[in-house]
């Protein structure tokens, strides 16, 4: 007790001699607290990211996430696919979707500091006549009614080259040939990003273990960084992005619906990841979720097989063509098609092919609900699976046509409804992305 009475004394004796000191040092602190947590973004700012894209891009082609960072368009989509008002505050359209006429805001500058007018703003289409009656009006002119036209409009645009509105501007862009090498972008507080192109992932995957990218963006295989210590994998389900089978509805022995409904069903889909059931993202205003969904039943698979002709029972064998990203997919398909009687080859391009039975490949869901150029009779170029019906090509043709958008919403009910009966190809998952990062 003591002791503790001494040291109490000691301690008041000592603060009152050095009070002075004691509380300076605490004035100090707070001082130094309150600049750091001011200075800091101009301390720490100019720091630089090295990225690795995967793929050959021209300049007029590159990926939409890069497009986004350095400009913007008339106008934006949200996650669940509505339309809302970007660089133009307004739209209309006074004959039925035929012409579309939209006011700029007033007040957005360039990043050459040049205010943003009607005469600045550059879209190119081959099928549309744009007039500019006055600054902040541009008229587009269609040779037919299209509903979706305000979406096509998100797209960024750009003053000229990637001179845009966004919070990144194109410092530099190298050329390898044609296609683009590198592109250094910069913002306000002068940070960095360098995205690094690269045409294989194996070439990306060695640029980052060499040290060129600190990196990786949206790669489908995270192999062998997961269990590097100095390294964050980062997994997203992308359900913009659907894996699809696409069956060749002209094909002798896949012209039979019964049989591309019993290679669905054969399909253990759990081995995926995220289930897809339509070709339509789940996230949008126009997504059916009553759609039949194949869920894994060899059984069912079998009974339909054996309901089949005995002309195509005899010969059932199939072509799988692949791209490289999914070939793993790909065998495992091919296993459970042989597990119900199937005999499969797989083989792997990296186009289009040409000459197939099934397709497995990613697709790119469109942003509006229009799927006219993948399913459309009339589209030879675009329906990988020459597919061919008068009551879904109705559908797609209404869908475009009609503005009121809950009456579009009930044709794509109907749209998703009748096409995943008629199965002309078979929407499998959302596959997962990985952003690789060296900490």
């Amino acid at each position: 007790m003591g002791n503790f009475k001494y040291f109490i004394r000691l301690s008041l004796a000592y603060l009152t001699r050095f009070k002075g000191v004691f509380i300076l040092g605490v004035i100090s602190g707070v001082v130094i607290f309150t600049l750091i947590s001011v200075f800091s973004p101009v301390i720490f700012r100019g720091q630089t990211q090295k990225i690795g894209i995967t793929g050959r891009y021209h300049t007029n082609e590159l990926p939409d996430s890069l497009l986004e960072l350095f400009g913007r368009g008339l106008t934006k989509i949200t996650e669940s696919g509505y339309v809302e008002p970007d660089l133009a505050y307004s739209w209309e359209t006074p004959d039925k979707g035929k012409t579309w006429v939209f006011k700029l805001q007033n007040d957005i500058i360039w990043q050459d500091k040049d205010k943003l007018t009607s005469d600045t703003v550059s879209y190119e289409f081959s099928d549309v006549t744009i007039e500019r009656p006055d600054a902040e009006t541009l008229v587009f002119k269609l040779e037919d009614p299209f509903a979706p036209f305000p979406s096509v409009v998100s797209k960024p645009t750009f003053k000229k080259g990637l001179l845009g509105v966004g919070e990144w501007k194109v410092e530099k862009i190298i050329l390898a040939g044609t296609y683009v090498h590198e592109i250094t972008a910069v913002n306000s507080t002068k940070d960095k990003k360098i995205f690094k192109f690269y045409p294989t992932l194996d070439r990306t995957k060695l640029a980052y273990k060499l040290g060129e990218i600190d990196i990786i963006s949206e790669t489908l295989d995270s192999s062998p960084f997961t269990n590097w210590k100095n390294t964050t994998v980062v997994n997203t389900p992308y359900r913009n992005h659907v894996v699809v089978l696409f069956f060749n509805t002209k094909d002798p022995t896949l012209s039979e619906k019964s049989l591309r409904q019993a290679l669905t069903y054969s399909i253990n889909k759990s081995y995926f990841g995220e289930r897809a059931i339509s070709p339509i993202s789940p996230d949008s205003w126009a997504f059916n979720p009553q759609v039949k969904e194949y869920e894994y039943d060899p059984e069912r698979a079998k009974l339909l097989i054996d309901e089949l002709d005995d002309e195509v029972k005899s010969n059932l064998s199939i072509k799988l063509v692949s791209s490289p990203v999914l070939l793993e997919t790909a065998e495992t398909i091919s296993n459970d098609w042989k597990g119900i009687g199937i005999d499969t080859v797989v083989q792997v391009s990296s186009v289009v092919p040409t000459d197939f039975q099934a397709y497995l490949t990613i697709l790119d869901i469109p942003k509006d609900p229009d799927q006219y150029p993948l399913w459309h009779s009339t589209q030879e170029n675009t329906n990988i699976s020459k597919y061919s019906d008068p009551r879904i090509d109705k559908l797609l043709e209404d869908g475009r046509s009609e503005l009121d958008i809950e009456e579009r919403r009930k044709i794509y009910l109907d749209f998703q409804r009748f096409l995943l009966e008629d199965l002309p190809a078979a929407f499998l998952y959302h596959p997962n992305y990985y952003t690789i990062t060296r900490k």
